[in-house]
């Protein structure tokens, strides 16, 4: 039997949804859209939040009035999202080190982040994680990009871990290693950007989540 062909938009307020769409694109069955409105929103089986500067996606979405709706989605756990870098911080519960004033955030996602846990655009890195996902028989590796990046710094107990930066491959000092990314219900996030690679093995696990969704 085929797999359910599905929709999933990828949000393109800012940031790298064209590396998103792209990626996607590869899979059979499926369409990848841009979102920019509610109307469009209302038409996918499920959204990619992507990397970018968390601030301005979040302020350009409430001046558009898409952030109520993208709020009342994720809160109700309504479709699946795929949040990279910028996009974990949007959808987490909570932020430290916000900017001033503060930034919008989404929230559904049990877990504290750090906005900007390993430094500035000129601290990003490329590191070899140790990764877990869900249906793999043993643990393993994956080449990583990260961009002045965020970290989940706590876990609520129905979030499960699915990578982490071990201590040595770090740039800064760490007293254990880092979860750069997790998953809960319909929630997967990272904290670099798979986007970037040719490593496509979070994209298909995100796939296969929306078509188990809608099949």
């Amino acid at each position: 039997m085929a797999a359910p062909s599905v929709t999933i938009g990828v949000l393109a307020l800012q940031g790298a949804f064209r590396e998103h769409l792209r990626a996607l694109s590869e899979f059979e069955g499926v369409s990848a859209l841009p979102v920019r409105t509610k109307e469009q929103l209302a038409t996918v089986d499920a959204l990619v939040i992507p990397g970018g500067e968390s601030t301005t996606m979040g302020l350009v979405a409430e001046r558009s009035g898409l952030l109520e709706e993208l709020r009342a989605m994720t809160r109700a756990r309504q479709k699946p999202v795929f949040a990279t870098c910028a996009g974990l911080i949007m959808l987490a519960q909570r932020a430290q080190h916000e900017k001033t004033g503060g930034q919008p955030l989404l929230g559904g996602l049990d877990v504290v982040v750090d906005r900007n846990f390993f430094g500035t655009q000129l601290q990003s890195f490329e590191a070899t994680m140790d990764v877990r996902l869900p249906g793999d028989e043993a643990a393993s590796t994956c080449h990583a990009v990260f961009i002045r990046a965020p970290a989940i710094l706590e876990v609520g107990i129905r979030v499960e871990v699915l990578a982490t930066l071990p201590v040595d491959k770090s740039p800064r000092p760490l007293e254990k290693p880092c979860i750069v990314a997790a998953r809960q219900g319909p929630f997967l996030v990272t904290a670099f950007h798979p986007e970037l690679t040719a490593d496509r093995r979070w994209h298909a696990y995100f796939v296969d989540q929306v078509r188990a969704t809608k099949g």
